[in-house]
């Protein structure tokens, strides 16, 4: 089942957060502390969408994005989706891919855009779902 996040989701939310991510594929190093800040930053935004999955009651996923206004149309960056490693390959993650797609039509939004790792199999992930490499934008940063 899928719904729309609530604050108190956070804990579980930051727990899945630092399952799916403190291992060698993404090296990251989370704590219960620093993934539920991350989060949290990011549900506190104006116009903010997130969803959860739940199974059994227990939450198994999420999705973090916001609308983000555009020249031609607004649409819904996608800021994070994660699925608990366990379930993961199960479809879980298209699922929650779906609901973005059906808030995006519903509101009227150009589609979905996000960033993902090019060498990490999310990538792979998402070209089933549809989505495209973007030719013309390219991602930069600055190191300090």
């Amino acid at each position: 089942m899928i719904r729309k996040m609530n604050e108190s989701d956070m804990p579980r939310c930051a727990e899945i957060l630092c399952e799916a991510y403190n291992n060698d594929m993404w090296q990251c190093h989370w704590t219960a502390q620093t993934a539920t800040a991350y989060l949290m930053d990011y549900f506190r935004v104006e116009k903010f969408v997130g969803f959860v999955l739940e199974e059994d009651g227990d939450i198994i996923g999420a999705m973090f994005a916001h609308e983000k206004i555009w020249w031609n149309n607004s649409e819904l960056y996608v800021d994070e989706v994660f699925i608990t490693p366990a379930k993961q390959r199960g479809g879980y993650g298209s699922t929650l891919l779906k609901a973005a797609e059906q808030y995006s039509a519903e509101h009227g939004l150009a589609g979905l855009t996000l960033c993902t790792n090019k060498y990490a199999p999310a990538r792979v992930f998402y070209r089933k779902n549809g989505f495209s490499d973007n030719e013309y934008i390219v991602f930069m940063y600055k190191e300090q």
